[in-house]
């Protein structure tokens, strides 16, 4: 293996750069996360409205699958070719995978043409997010890097919001400038990609060292076979059946495919998608596995208090959009002021442990919410999570990445993001069962109690047709639309077994949070370097001749 060094542009020959220089890189990798995070939201908001658009209501779950699948798998290979390659030329290619997807998902003419341009945007997806953390990283000292990672925490926080909003009045709209309106929620990202495709091959100039070394494809297939059924049947297991035999053939394979991926890797040594011996540091590795319990109880947090919002309060996706401000107020009052502390202390555990805590707390507090709960109440305790989010999620990245050798920037920042949606895909995948799941017996016996009551009888009687909805067991929970029609007395048993299933959800990952808050007590605080991998590296490379002269 021989290493090879180029350059991506003109940058300081020492690796270091001012803070001028670092803001100027920065304003290229937000928009590319911006296209990343708006995304994730703005879809989920208005994919009911499309699915009816396609006449495909049946196949809506496999446009977010597929993009969910390609998305995972790219990103530790995103991190590995940029190793190789250079990040510029990867990053590059993540946008413009990402603008041809967008552009082509905009075109669909049916659900399956959408899952399938959605699976080719995700490719792109993968690495917008990963590649952004792996050049900050590079470029800046660890002891610093929390200022910077803040401004990507405002990025996501303020996609949070935006993207019901937006998704909301693109879906809500029959045409814009003479488009259908929905196809706006993925033709917005054109514009958006084009101008990061400009900035970021005007201001991502990075030296590179080359390294000459083959690429571990027969892992990146062992990973797809495993993660790809896993990944479906946490997508489609609740409609499938836990235990019906297409979920237990997914597991077979999947976990086969998994023992695969580990035999490869093992095999591979330093040129592995994902180096095991990265997870035999005790930071990195105890900082992924609380990451995977983070992002298991950020994601079941993140996808069930809108859906209180819109279910139990009637909240439109663009309302409940706004009424996520003060989450993403928390975040970037957290984010920003966390960075700044761990800047001028070099003390990061103790916001890894107050964030994941505050979460915790936070969780337990709308485990107790009802459907008479005040909307302020609960956007109270939406920036409390903000808080936890902000404090705790760019502080296990920067432990992860400040326990690796300057080399393995890369795979390591790619491996916190990875591992964070698999953790995601499987708390979502939990909590939603868990929600469908208890949601039928709450209501029943929200019913059964309301049935004492008069007014409720009286109600019924002037509504046969959803009396005898209710008799015939025809009354589907999949789709809420009707509850904005109906009898506010017959609604609210129906609200209140919805709140009390929420309830249940806000629990479980309450304690799923509590795990990790007893888990991140065991992360050792590694002292913060002061020097930027690029720093690092120039460093080596400079010390290399005089050591093979000594030798």
């Amino acid at each position: 293996m021989s290493n090879t060094t180029t350059a991506e542009g003109a940058a300081a020959t020492n690796g270091k750069l001012s803070h001028r220089q670092i803001l100027t890189v920065l304003s290229g990798l937000m928009l590319g996360m911006f296209l990343a995070a708006l995304d994730q939201t703005i879809v989920s908001s208005s994919m009911r409205t499309i699915a009816d658009e396609l006449h495909g209501l049946s196949l809506q779950a496999w446009a977010t699958t597929a993009y969910l699948i390609t998305a995972t798998l790219s990103t530790p290979l995103y991190g590995k070719l940029s190793d190789l390659y250079g990040r510029k030329p990867m990053y590059l290619t993540a946008i413009s995978l990402f603008l041809v997807g967008s552009l082509a998902s905009g075109m669909a003419t049916s659900m399956y043409e959408l899952a399938a341009f959605r699976a080719f945007q995700g490719l792109g997806a993968g690495g917008l997010m990963s590649l952004a953390l792996a050049i900050i990283t590079d470029i800046t000292a660890p002891r610093e890097r929390s200022k910077y990672q803040g401004y990507f925490m405002a990025v996501f926080g303020i996609s949070s919001v935006a993207g019901p909003v937006v998704g909301g009045f693109f879906a809500g709209i029959d045409t814009f400038a003479g488009i259908t309106g929905w196809r706006w929620v993925f033709l917005v990202n054109v514009p958006i990609a084009l101008a990061a495709l400009v900035v970021v091959t005007k201001v991502l100039n990075l030296p590179h060292t080359r390294v000459d070394q083959k690429v571990d494809y027969w892992g990146a297939v062992a990973l797809a076979t495993g993660l790809v059924p896993l990944l479906i049947v946490a997508e489609q297991g609740r409609e499938w059946g836990w235990g019906s035999a297409a979920s237990i053939a997914m597991y077979v394979v999947g976990g086969l495919g998994v023992a695969a991926f580990v035999w490869i890797e093992r095999r591979m040594g330093d040129a592995a998608l994902l180096p095991l011996r990265l997870f035999k540091r005790p930071v990195f590795r105890m900082s992924t596995i609380v990451t995977v319990v983070q992002g298991a109880g950020m994601f079941g947090a993140m996808m069930s208090l809108p859906l209180y919002l819109q279910i139990v309060k009637g909240a439109t996706p663009t309302q409940a959009g706004l009424q996520m401000l003060p989450l993403t107020l928390g975040i970037m009052s957290a984010s920003l002021t966390s960075g700044r502390l761990i800047s001028k202390t070099g003390r990061y555990k103790m916001f890894a442990v107050a964030g994941i805590g505050l979460m915790a707390a936070a969780l337990f507090a709308l485990s107790t919410i009802t459907v008479d709960s005040s909307l302020a109440l609960v956007m109270v305790i939406a920036f409390v999570i903000g808080l936890g989010l902000g404090a705790s999620m760019q502080t296990l990245v920067l432990a992860a990445t400040n326990d690796v050798r300057p080399q393995d920037i890369g795979v390591a920042t790619s491996a916190a993001t990875f591992f964070r949606q698999i953790g995601g895909t499987a708390g979502t995948a939990v909590f939603l069962s868990i929600l469908f799941g208890t949601v039928g017996d709450r209501i029943a016996n929200a019913i059964r109690s309301a049935m004492t009551s008069p007014a409720y009888v009286s109600a019924l009687a002037q509504n046969p047709a959803f009396a005898q909805q209710m008799k015939s067991g025809a009354l589907d929970v999949n789709d809420t639309s009707f509850l904005s029609t109906l009898d506010p007395t017959l609604a609210r048993p129906i609200l209140q077994g919805f709140a009390e299933s929420m309830s249940t959800v806000f629990l479980v990952g309450g304690i799923v949070l509590t795990v990790g808050f007893a888990l991140v007590w065991f992360l050792k605080e590694k002292p913060l370097s002061d020097k930027s991998a690029m720093e690092q590296r120039a460093e080596a490379e400079a010390d290399a001749p005089a050591l093979a002269l000594a030798h």
